[in-house]
């Protein structure tokens, strides 16, 4: 199955694009995100489409078409590990914007729940950022 999705993959981002193996795991990872709270809210879908043209740098038609294909991959996922695992090639400032699009999209729809924080904490420790840049994000995104 995984192949698929890097085959549909192939047609958004060319293969010498040494974030491609990374890409489906960012997408998974705001889609778990968006899921968290078990309220998927249409600005938290277009949070999600603009910080995968930031984060991976693509048009916004194909952030669109990754968003469905990591809202379908999510569901046969057994745990964020399956995500996170894929994420070794990126530096710290890479895995700090990750972050920081993380707590973005789980602000998107005005309110924090506490399933958000709880994935985001554990995303982070996974892909060892550390947890003064884990507050900074959070504060730079929501200063309240």
């Amino acid at each position: 199955m995984i192949t698929k999705i890097k085959q549909l993959l192939n047609t958004f981002i060319p293969e010498e694009n040494p974030q491609f193996d990374s890409t489906l795991a960012i997408v998974c990872l705001l889609c778990e995100v968006c899921v968290a709270d078990e309220n998927i809210s249409k600005e938290e879908k277009a949070v999600i489409v603009h910080s995968l043209e930031k984060l991976v740098n693509i048009e916004k038609e194909k952030a669109s078409e990754l968003l469905k294909v990591g809202m379908k991959e999510i569901t046969t996922s057994t745990s964020v590990f399956d995500f996170t695992s894929q994420l070794g090639d990126l530096d710290n400032e890479a895995r700090i914007d990750l972050i920081k699009a993380m707590w973005e999209v789980a602000y998107a729809d005005g309110h924090l729940d506490e399933m958000e924080e709880a994935l985001i904490r554990k995303v982070a420790a996974l892909i060892y950022v550390n947890h003064s840049d884990f507050i900074r994000t959070k504060l730079t995104v929501n200063p309240a």
